[in-house]
């Protein structure tokens, strides 16, 4: 049997665990053949778990202009694009004009432009392009939409989400490249991708008109002046003001972040620990969005960024009852280590509650792996034999577009002050 050939490009946290299933679960129906990134020390850690882990052979590297040749000498079937956000669409694109298909990592992009450009080579090339939306595939997640799609609620009329992220990993995007949002649209499209995916796959429906408000309260330097603080640094490695922060992140004693970051950031000077309570963030920690759909649906979805505990909290009113469901996930650091343990869930509760009948609580099925059971399922959906789909998970471009547009959307709507509608943003 002809194995499917892969190749990765950026060689960061998020794209170990494509490149450890590649080489472990998936070996003998796929071939893993080279990496593509901007650091080469990066890539030579990426070889050395291959071979500590996964007993794989290392794989040939390319610089990140090299791109192009390592498209006509590896010749892979699909291209995986696990690089910082507002790259994606080039290699995207790219890939799918050399004759690829493509998997990219949430978000598909950061803005309208790149993302009218992904559609476009989507028609132009013909080639397929798959969005990585891991969350669909956790259990709590599959069973809200199965409760949906079995007529529970009868029409969905209301969704209220409320997603919070911690001190841990919520702060970790006012460390890394996420803090500009020229790199990652701000949080209402690196993060709330997943959570506008969710609600569009949950009711079967399409996000037409939005209007938000966001800003920076609680990090950055200003917030944390008017808060008294008075002890600042521009990154933890090597600062005596770090070593009793909480908020400090200490690569040195993390031996994953140690060589992936620090032993890396000589070529490239990517810093990855620095102060959240520094200048230059330019996205926003606390936001609310307000959404109405084709079918007249609303949603009213809020998000912070700094809560004690980490999870979600959603409800879905219809015509016939109501689901409310809550998730606690339990606290991690993306690229500290086991990608196995990250997002994992500590909690699920979901509760429906008929018009005319007594509530009842729905039992959430345990599942192994990442993000609350999902990794492996979506991993099985990208590289193996999944069994047919009922819930049909797998998220398409299209997909990706629709959760994204609505964080563009936001944004737009947030430095005008009016509601924007996606039919003004892309043409589809």
């Amino acid at each position: 049997m002809r194995r499917k050939k892969y190749v990765i490009v950026g060689i960061g946290g998020r794209s170990r665990m494509y490149y450890e299933a590649l080489a472990t679960t998936y070996r003998d129906s796929c071939a893993l053949l080279a990496f593509c990134d901007l650091n080469q020390t990066r890539m030579d850690y990426a070889n050395r778990i291959l071979a500590e882990r996964c007993n794989h052979p290392p794989v040939r590297t390319y610089r990140a202009d090299q791109f192009d040749e390592m498209i006509r000498r590896e010749q892979p079937d699909c291209v995986i694009v696990t690089t910082i956000d507002r790259a994606h669409h080039r290699y995207i694109v790219r890939a799918m004009e050399l004759g690829c298909d493509a998997i990219t990592e949430k978000p598909l992009t950061v803005d309208e432009a790149k993302c009218q450009a992904i559609l476009d080579a989507v028609k132009r090339t013909g080639r397929s392009l798959r969005v990585t939306f891991n969350y669909r595939y956790a259990p709590a997640s599959t069973k809200v939409r199965e409760l949906v799609m079995n007529g529970v609620v009868g029409r969905p009329l209301a969704v209220s989400m409320e997603w919070i992220l911690d001190t841990i990993h919520g702060a970790d995007y006012f460390r890394r490249w996420h803090r500009d949002k020229r790199n990652s649209g701000g949080l209402l499209v690196h993060k709330a991708t997943h959570h506008f995916d969710l609600v569009n796959f949950w009711i079967g429906d399409r996000p037409d008109t939005i209007f938000a408000f966001g800003d920076l309260l609680f990090y950055g330097r200003a917030n944390a002046e008017e808060r008294g603080v008075t002890k600042f640094y521009y990154r933890s490695h090597g600062s005596e003001n770090a070593k009793d922060d909480p908020f400090a992140l200490h690569m040195e004693e993390i031996p994953a972040m140690k060589h992936l970051y620090l032993e890396a950031e000589h070529e490239d000077g990517y810093i990855r620990d620095q102060s959240v309570f520094g200048d230059g963030i330019s996205i926003e920690d606390t936001m609310s969005v307000l959404v109405r759909y084709r079918s007249g649906t609303l949603l009213t979805y809020s998000l912070v960024a700094y809560a004690p505990w980490e999870g979600f909290n959603v409800s879905i009113t219809g015509t016939t009852g109501r689901i409310e469901a809550t998730v606690a996930h339990s606290t991690y650091l993306n690229a500290a280590g086991d990608v196995g343990i990250e997002g994992g869930h500590a909690f699920e509760k979901i509760r429906v509650f008929p018009m005319w009948g007594q509530p009842y609580d729905v039992p959430v099925p345990s599942a192994e792996g990442g993000h609350g059971g999902g990794d492996p399922v979506l991993l099985e959906s990208l590289f193996g034999t999944p069994p047919p789909d009922p819930f049909q998970r797998a998220a398409s471009h299209i997909d990706g577009a629709y959760s994204i547009l609505v964080g563009i959307g936001a944004n737009r709507s947030m430095r005008t002050g009016m509601p924007v509608r996606i039919a003004d943003l892309v043409t589809f």
